[in-house]
């Protein structure tokens, strides 16, 4: 389970770069699909950024902290930062939904990547407290 984490979380770094690279980017971006789904807008947005680190350099950092700790089996760590990460993402989407009103592509990816491992990590730690009781009893 681990490495699906691990691989997830590698995912999200890719996905989270290149989110960063529009952040500074000025030109048109190919995520520029029409007036619902660009991401530029997004991420020249005053909401691309939390005191002055952009958003897409914190999910840089947060994948590669879930990573780390997958790779530790620190499945209770995992968990909390994944179901934190998921609530910032969900922020995030709600920002673009109801205050810019145009979606990230690349946003949108990363939010299907932290929710697919924060349900991997429910899961991860869920069989692990089975296995241990089953080997108990």
């Amino acid at each position: 389970m681990r490495y699906i984490i691990l691989l997830l979380a590698l995912a999200g770094v890719v996905v989270s770069s290149l989110a960063l690279h529009i952040h500074y980017a000025t030109g048109t971006e190919p995520c520029d699909i029409n007036a619902k789904w660009d991401c530029g807008i997004v991420n020249h947005s005053s909401f691309s950024e939390v005191a002055h680190i952009p958003v897409a350099a914190i999910g840089i950092a947060g994948y590669l902290l879930l990573a780390l700790l997958a790779l530790g089996r620190q499945r209770i760590p995992l968990l909390v930062a994944a179901l934190l990460a998921l609530g910032f993402a969900i922020h995030l989407s709600l920002i673009e939904k109801n205050v810019l009103e145009v979606w990230c592509l690349y946003c949108a990816i990363s939010q299907a990547i932290i929710v697919l491992i924060a349900l991997l990590s429910i899961a991860w730690l869920a069989w692990a407290q089975f296995s241990k009781r089953r080997k108990t009893a």
